[in-house]
């Protein structure tokens, strides 16, 4: 007769980089990269996080707000030494590229990242909060008895800009194919919290559709943004999202909390809260080949304590299942 034991969840976290994947443990982090010979190769990130580094950022909110930092942090300078190792680096440079090293030297390439990152900011502020303010603006002087449902609609405009802008990249090769990278780190790290073997031939089996996904903590943000939207009383365009970039630490406090709920409960309620953000994962994680579950599988090995610390018994309805 099966046994039942409780099933374990992980605080482990990954994120799928250009042709590897990065893993953040409890105690170190890891890249893994396929190089072009075909080999893994794994460096460890020597990056403290900021709740390590001040305590008082491991209260709930503020470690939010903190987790949301570190991600984009790691995350740049994963990207970077992904983009290193897989030789996307290593294409000839054009002759402008090579003028502008010759006048202006490394200088000139931190001012364009700069540049860069300050235009992608821009273009998503422009996008995902004063487009849906200033169309709604537009649509209240034909139809002024909608004014309130103005946070509902914004919240709705933003959703499909997001759904929109994730569908588009999703036929972009490269995207594809981290999208597929994607996939495989939920279903390692699922592999992972079931006690199973990393193998390749288990790994497959999993789903590649996690709880704990940053694509589900994007939705969450923007179902988050309704909610609070409704206590904004500013119609003007300019000041509306102002405000609304304020309380973005806010809804990412909360927004965090929510995820940790999620990933450690089962329950009709996590399941509700969850929904929306594994609708979206169908889009942003792809079925991956087995020489994708290998980079990830290497990754995940890497910052797996030896204390098994990392595992602890899920809560829930379906939380128990037979061995």
């Amino acid at each position: 007769m099966p046994r039942e034991k409780t099933k374990q969840i992980t605080t482990i976290g990954g994120q799928a980089l250009i042709e590897g994947i990065l893993m953040r443990g409890p105690k170190k982090s890891a890249v893994a990269v396929r190089l072009e010979d075909g080999t893994i190769d794994t460096e460890e990130m020597g990056c403290q996080s900021l709740r390590e580094k001040y305590p008082v950022l491991r209260w709930p909110l503020l470690r939010g707000v903190a987790g949301f930092i570190d991600s984009l942090r790691f995350s740049y300078q994963a990207l970077e030494l992904s983009a290193e190792k897989s030789g996307l680096e290593e294409e000839e440079p054009s002759k402008f590229d090579r003028w502008l090293e010759r006048h202006f030297g490394g200088k000139i390439v931190n001012l364009i990242m700069i540049v860069g990152m300050a235009l992608g900011v821009a273009l998503a502020i422009a996008l995902f909060f004063l487009l849906p303010t200033w169309l709604f603006n537009l649509f209240l002087l034909a139809v002024p008895e909608a004014a309130p449902w103005r946070s509902v609609a914004e919240g709705v405009m933003r959703m499909l800009l997001l759904l929109l802008y994730v569908l588009f990249c999703s036929f972009v090769p490269s995207i594809h194919r981290m999208f597929q990278y994607h996939g495989a780190e939920h279903k390692t790290i699922f592999c992972y919290e079931n006690q199973e073997e990393l193998t390749v031939e288990n790994v497959r089996r999993h789903t590649r559709f996690h709880p704990r996904c940053g694509t589900s903590f994007m939705v969450i943000m923007i179902l988050l943004g309704i909610v609070i939207g409704f206590f904004i009383p500013f119609s003007n365009v300019f000041l509306r999202t102002l405000v609304k970039i304020l309380c973005i630490p806010v809804v990412v406090g909360i927004g965090f909390e929510l995820i940790r709920l999620c990933g450690k409960y089962d329950n009709w309620l996590t399941r509700v809260i969850a929904a929306p953000g594994l609708w979206m994962q169908r889009i942003t994680t792809k079925e991956p080949d087995d020489s994708m579950i290998e980079v990830a599988i290497a990754s995940l090995k890497e910052v797996i304590p030896e204390n098994g610390e990392d595992l602890v018994p899920q809560k829930g309805e379906r939380a128990k299942k037979s061995a």
